[in-house]
């Protein structure tokens, strides 16, 4: 399979960093989808958003009055909102058509949001929310402030949050839901999104370039790695996809999928021997 595309490669060394820069992974993302993608372009609009921003809530900056503004100028004169006639169309995955569109899905849109923010002196903070993703502010001292992105950036309290949400996390309610998630885990969530799409169409060649990217921003997830191989595998790459079912075996030795992934992993390497 190949490993040299100049996407695959501007995204490896960004979430190489301990803490790579969300808008320009998503950039990287997405330039797979679209080979000509310029990320200068995308990350000058969030610029040009960031300093209407700025413009209403100048400095020093006061977290109310940016959050007013950010709210404003995002949710209310740009309409970012949430695609709830397509929910699963890919393209509101891909941070260019995010920002293009103005239409998104809760992680995509709460990335907009945090990009934004950040650009204008306020750090807000993903949360990984079961089922649906939000930001928050987080003062010291005082209550978190949640934003919901998909529902035109509505202010929440925690309170709210777990009553609003509770049916996507099947009942019970973990605190730490409602901690803020790191850029890796962000990206990954990103990444899990595109997968269960091209999975569900059947799109093997998304499949696994997506499965590819999570190898990358997750290399201590061995699932990871045995997913890239079972798509290399059903693409007809026996080697790569052995190799990857090899090494997943070696890092998972008590996966409850061990005796599956040896039986296809046998059937590779006979397929494999050549023909005298």
């Amino acid at each position: 399979m190949p490993l040299d595309s100049p996407a695959r490669a501007r995204f490896a060394a960004l979430v190489a960093r301990p803490s790579p820069p969300l808008d320009e992974a998503a950039l990287a993302i997405a330039a797979e989808e679209y080979p000509a993608l310029d990320p200068a372009r995308w990350l000058a609009e969030l610029d040009r958003l960031a300093v209407r921003v700025r413009a209403r809530a100048p400095e020093p900056v006061r977290a109310a009055e940016a959050l007013r503004a950010l709210r404003g100028v995002l949710f209310e004169e740009e309409a970012f909102r949430g695609n709830a006639a397509d929910y699963y169309d890919p393209r509101n995955s891909f941070l260019n058509e995010v920002l293009e569109r103005r239409l998104g899905i809760p992680i995509s849109l709460s990335l907009v949001a945090m990009e934004v923010a950040r650009r204008a002196g306020l750090v807000l903070e993903g949360v990984g929310f079961p089922g649906h993703f939000l930001v928050k502010y987080a003062p010291r001292g005082g209550p978190e402030v949640y934003l919901d992105a998909y529902h035109g950036g509505e202010l929440l309290s925690a309170e709210e949050c777990v009553a609003r949400f509770r049916p996507a996390s099947h009942g019970g309610v973990d605190p730490r839901w409602l901690s803020a998630v790191t850029p890796h885990q962000i990206l990954a969530r990103v990444l899990h999104n595109l997968k269960r799409i091209y999975v569900q169409k059947g799109d093997d060649v998304r499949s696994w370039w997506v499965a590819d990217r999570l190898v990358l921003v997750s290399p201590e997830q061995p699932e990871e790695l045995r997913d890239r191989g079972l798509v290399a595998a059903r693409l007809g790459a026996d080697g790569p996809a052995a190799r990857d079912l090899a090494e997943y075996l070696v890092r998972a030795p008590e996966a409850s999928d061990v005796e599956e992934v040896r039986g296809i992993l046998a059937r590779l390497r006979s397929s494999a021997r050549p023909v005298n």
